[in-house]
């Protein structure tokens, strides 16, 4: 069995456990209702972020799409893995669903909660992500994480990055993470 097989199978089974951990409001099986709440949630989760980073409004006014994963569950325990959906954003408007899963091998346990944004600032960046079955952060477009600067602000050469990512917690903006690895998909929704 290759490597790249043995990674796979504790993160498919990490996936599929965050998945089914999860709760989802009473209407879920209703494919309205669910675009619904992702909206409700993409919503609160932009305006979160204008309101605790400062510059990523400007930052998102230059965007050409802005993907919002307003809650990804996290949790492990040796082997961990990361489930959240969201929508895509361009004009104005909500353009698709997405999921996102992210595993990871490695001393860990416990869970948290976080909500994830990554911002299209090219064209070309955003028709790559449109175009692709299953967009993987890292190897499909490098994402800058966005970093803020002494100022407060968002750091301009993070601004300037074809992909920038945005992972907030309850406490604010994080830093020193990695979103490398991250596979996004679309719903059929």
């Amino acid at each position: 069995m290759r490597r790249r097989d043995l990674f796979a199978l504790p993160l498919a089974g990490a996936a599929l456990a965050l998945a089914g951990c999860t709760t989802t409001g009473a209407g879920s099986s209703d494919p309205d209702a669910k675009r619904r709440e992702i909206d409700a949630g993409v919503d609160r989760t932009v305006q979160r972020l204008y309101a605790t980073v400062p510059g990523s409004r400007e930052i998102a006014s230059r965007a050409r799409g802005i993907l919002v994963f307003p809650e990804v569950l996290a949790a492990g325990f040796i082997v961990g893995g990361e489930y959240g959906e969201g929508s895509l954003r361009s004009g104005g408007r909500t353009q698709a669903y997405y999921s996102t899963v992210t595993g990871s091998l490695g001393f860990q346990a416990g869970a948290q909660s976080k909500a994830v944004v990554f911002m299209f600032m090219t064209d070309e960046a955003l028709q790559k992500f449109l175009a692709s079955k299953g967009w993987t952060a890292g190897a499909d477009a490098s994402v800058a994480l966005a970093k803020v600067g002494a100022n407060g602000a968002v750091d301009i050469n993070t601004a300037r990055a074809p992909v920038v990512g945005f992972v907030m917690t309850n406490a604010g903006l994080m830093a020193n993470l990695n979103l490398e690895g991250t596979k996004v998909t679309r719903l059929d929704l």
